[in-house]
């Protein structure tokens, strides 16, 4: 790998969801650590996988592998981190201000975006701190998908910028003392994240379209922020064996046409490439073995095709469950990168032609809705996006309308000092995710969701909502009033958790699957995304990965879910209407001819 020519002290990992940011992270740090550096593996990612990848059980403090001398990892738990941040803040003013007062200010930490902040300090502690890690000769960020990385690598500039400009010694994340005392250290974070000496920033894609565009849309803001030492990883790189196998030769095809149309901007970084790893990469054997040509052994060959799991149904098979209320939210939810934007798109295409009222939205920051679609439209559909900065306008607009008209020019000046905190973000696009499902009560509307973690986040956020809101206006939004209800109707809501036949997908499918439940939320049904298992495959490595699924097909099955729908891997990407149509055809081919 490039990046391990010479290696900086800080090397952080981002990219769109599911390219392998977590593989190639912790492939980096067990090489570095094999080499004889002690190294720390952190990740800021709410839906981290590093316990499963690497085998051991990992908290938010620094934690041995066993397996590889030198080699610390931990999680960044934002709900362990808030509660830990909530207590420092209040803690102190316990039994010292009268109970009424305590009990406010707890109610002010308790906002969702108090747990991005926690985080954040976290962070912050890791980076800007020398002492924090000062035992350690590399410090490796795993870092989350795209938006939420975005989100958190803008926050020390926006928090430093709201410090400066506050004069009320208040915010939405109650009393900014315990921010002022950070500011610092998050000064110290900014200053490490630009220094190219001691920080690389390595973009990790995939050998597609959609994954190189967000790697160079990410690469630009972070240069923005000053963060300039870049290379970019293209993991997962298909060479095919048997060239007679159509579908093998389509997906080697189909990765070469990526990186031949590649932005011209990422191809001034220094690459490196990792071949596809055809049985997954958990455990550090497969960890120090990722970017290996070798793929056949002993342990990993095929299964004959007895062992197949049968029986499952098509996309095409849940259309007409869904289409049956005539109305109503139908959400696609699961890990990035499995799919959830191509299957909302063909689901939406499908109610569509049946005649029905259809609007296609996303609420995820890195999701192309119009690009799947190819930008072609049907009469009946309507698609759109919700922005984070349109949203953030139209609600401190409404604000300042409805509790800022009766207010003298003092009281105006300290409203909309507070709608300038970096939190009206986050509650006017969840304003917006409310409004969108309020309007399934007279069409239907498809939701492609922003992945996991953020998504649990933001349907929590509903429980905390009204304090924050009510902050700055005195009624609580229908919309928003309704939404809990709503989507613990399943005759109005139907929530398809998407994910893909690997180990990864399937897992934080199933822990997203909990988290609905414990909100009263049940899954209409599982969508296997891209499955291998009907094609008639000749290709050895497209084969074994063939084989490898089976026992994630078995475990959706048999375990997970009550319901379960597949797509087979497409010859043709799945964009326009037409490929669209393919996937909820009632007799989807799975041979090329």
């Amino acid at each position: 790998m490039e990046f391990l020519n010479q290696p900086t002290r800080n090397l952080f990992f981002t990219g769109k969801g599911g390219v392998g940011k977590t593989s190639v992270a912790c492939a980096t740090a067990v090489r570095l650590a094999d080499a004889g550096k002690k190294v720390l593996l952190v990740s800021t990612d709410p839906a981290s996988n590093l316990d499963e990848v690497l085998g051991v059980a990992l908290e938010n403090h620094p934690t041995a592998i066993p397996a590889v001398p030198k080699l610390f990892a931990m999680n960044l738990d934002p709900e362990k981190s808030a509660a830990e941040y909530r207590e420092r803040m209040v803690g102190p003013y316990r039994g010292l201000l009268p109970e009424a007062a305590v009990k406010s200010m707890e109610e002010q930490f308790s906002g969702s975006c108090t747990l991005e902040i926690a985080a954040f300090d976290e962070f912050s502690r890791l980076l800007g701190d020398p002492t924090a890690t000062a035992e350690f000769d590399h410090v490796i960020f795993d870092t989350a998908p795209t938006g939420h990385t975005l989100r958190l690598l803008t926050l020390p500039s926006a928090w430093d910028g709201f410090m400066e400009e506050n004069t009320t010694g208040t915010s939405c994340l109650g009393p900014l003392a315990g921010l002022q005392d950070q500011q610092k250290l998050y000064k110290e974070s900014v200053r490490a994240l630009s220094d190219s000496a001691i920080t690389t920033l390595v973009l990790v894609a995939r050998a597609e379209a959609s994954a190189l565009r967000e790697a160079a849309r990410t690469s630009g803001e972070l240069a923005e922020l000053g963060v300039l030492n870049q290379q970019l990883v293209v993991n997962g790189v298909f060479q095919a064996v048997d060239t007679s196998d159509p579908y093998a030769v389509a997906l080697q095809q189909r990765g070469a046409e990526a990186l031949q149309a590649m932005p011209q901007e990422l191809k001034a970084f220094p690459q490196t490439v990792v071949p596809l790893s055809p049985s997954g990469v958990l455990g550090i054997d497969s960890l120090r073995r990722l970017g290996s040509t070798e793929f056949a052994s002993a342990d990993n060959s095929p299964h004959d095709d007895a062992e197949r799991v049968e029986g499952l149904a098509m996309l095409s098979e849940l259309i007409d469950d869904l289409v049956a209320p005539g109305h109503g939210v139908i959400l696609a939810m699961g890990k990035g990168g499995v799919g959830k934007t191509t299957v909302a798109a063909a689901v939406a295409v499908a109610i569509a032609e049946r005649g029905y009222e259809v609007h296609l939205s996303t609420t995820d920051p890195a999701a192309h809705i119009a690009a799947s679609l190819n930008d072609e439209r049907l009469p009946n559909l309507s698609v759109s996006r919700i922005d984070p900065e349109v949203e953030t306008a139209k609600y401190s607009a409404e604000v300042l309308g409805r509790a800022g008209k009766n207010l003298d020019q003092q009281g105006k000046a300290l409203l909309e000092e507070d709608l300038r905190s970096p939190c009206t973000e986050e509650i006017a696009v969840f304003r917006a995710f409310a409004d969108a499902v309020a309007a399934g009560t007279n069409q239907f509307v498809v939701l492609d969701t922003a992945p996991t973690g953020h998504t649990v986040l933001l349907l929590d956020s509903a429980l905390a909502y009204h304090r924050e809101v009510t902050r700055q206006a005195s009624e609580m939004p229908e919309a928003v009033e309704n939404l809990l209800p709503r989507l613990r109707d399943p005759l109005f809501t139907r929530v398809l958790i998407v994910t893909l036949p690997e180990a990864t997908p399937v897992h934080e499918a199933a822990a997203l699957q909990r988290d609905l439940r414990r909100a009263e939320i049940e899954p209409f049904a599982w969508v296997i995304n891209q499955v291998l298992s009907p094609l008639p495959l000749t290709d050895p490595l497209m084969k074994l990965r063939q084989s490898y699924e089976q026992k994630y097909l078995r475990e959706v099955k048999q375990v997970q879910a009550s319901r379960v729908a597949i797509i087979p891997w497409q010859i043709e990407p799945p964009i326009g209407l037409n490929e669209l149509r393919k996937l909820t055809h009632h007799e989807l081919e799975t041979s090329p001819s």
